[in-house]
C-alpha cells in the first residue's frame, strides 16, 4: 500500500508500547520499538521509519538525546513526543532539538493517529496546551535576526516558504500561486540556500521556532 505509515516506538514501559501499536490504524506498519536510548538511536537509523513516537524519559538519556543522535547521523524519520509529562522543559528541550511534535499521553487514539499522519505529512503538531510553551521559548529570537534572514528573501521565496512550512506539497504551492511545480522547487532550493538549511524538514522548523506559520 501506497498510504502505508511505518512507525517505531519509544518507550521504557512494555505495557504502554503494546497498548499504543493495539491502537494505531491499519494503514500504519510498526517496524520496531526500544525502551532505551541507545538501542532507539541503532535501531531507528536501521529500519529508517517515516515516524517515531517517543517517550522523553528514558533509561540511558533521553527522547532529546535520540532525535539528536539520529538526526547526526542524517536518518529523514521525524519525531512526535508521546509523553506523560507536560513540563515547558521537557517539550521545549525535543522540539529544540528537532521533534515535529508533542502530545502527552492522555489523547485519544484517533487524535494520536492524526498527529502521526500530520507529522509524517510535514506538519506540526501540539497537545493545545503545550504549544504556547513553545512559543514563549522561541520569543526570545531577536526580531532583527529575523528581519535580517527574511530580507534576503524576495516576496516571492516567502511566500513559498510560508506555504512549504504549512505542510503544503509542491503542487499544491504552484497552485495557490499559479506557478509551475519547477518553479517552486526552484524558490525552495534558493530558500534553503540563503537561509542555510539542508532540507524542507529545517526549513519548517525554522518558520516554526520565528512564528511564521
Amino acid at each position: 500500500m501506497d498510504d502505508v505509515i511505518t512507525v517505531f516506538i519509544v518507550d521504557d514501559h512494555d505495557l504502554f508500547r503494546s497498548g499504543v501499536k493495539a491502537e494505531l490504524p491499519a494503514d500504519f506498519v510498526v517496524v520496531g520499538e526500544a525502551s532505551d536510548t541507545q538501542a532507539a538511536v541503532e535501531l531507528i537509523v536501521e529500519r529508517r521509519p517515516d515516524v517515531v513516537l517517543l517517550d522523553v524519559h528514558l533509561p540511558g538519556g533521553g527522547g532529546q538525546e535520540v532525535v539528536e543522535k539520529v538526526k547526526e547521523r542524517g536518518c529523514p524519520s521525524v519525531f512526535l513526543a508521546l509523553s506523560a509529562s507536560d513540563a515547558p522543559g521537557d517539550v521545549v528541550s525535543v522540539v529544540r532539538a528537532g521533534a515535529r511534535g508533542y502530545v502527552t499521553k492522555s489523547i485519544a487514539a484517533v487524535e494520536l493517529a492524526d498527529a502521526v499522519r500530520r507529522v509524517a505529512g510535514g506538519d506540526v503538531v501540539f497537545s493545545p496546551r503545550l504549544a504556547g510553551f513553545v512559543l514563549d521559548a522561541f520569543a526570545s529570537i531577536p526580531v532583527d535576526a529575523v528581519d535580517r534572514e527574511l530580507g534576503s528573501l524576495t516576496e516571492r521565496e516567502r511566500e513559498v516558504l510560508q506555504l512549504i512550512a504549512r505542510g503544503y506539497t509542491y503542487r499544491e504551492v504552484g497552485e495557490e500561486l499559479f506557478i509551475s511545480i519547477k518553479t517552486v522547487e526552484s524558490h525552495v532550493s534558493s530558500v534553503l540556500r540563503k537561509l542555510q538549511l539542508a532540507n524542507r524538514a529545517e526549513l519548517t522548523r525554522w518558520a516554526a521556532e520565528r512564528r511564521l506559520i
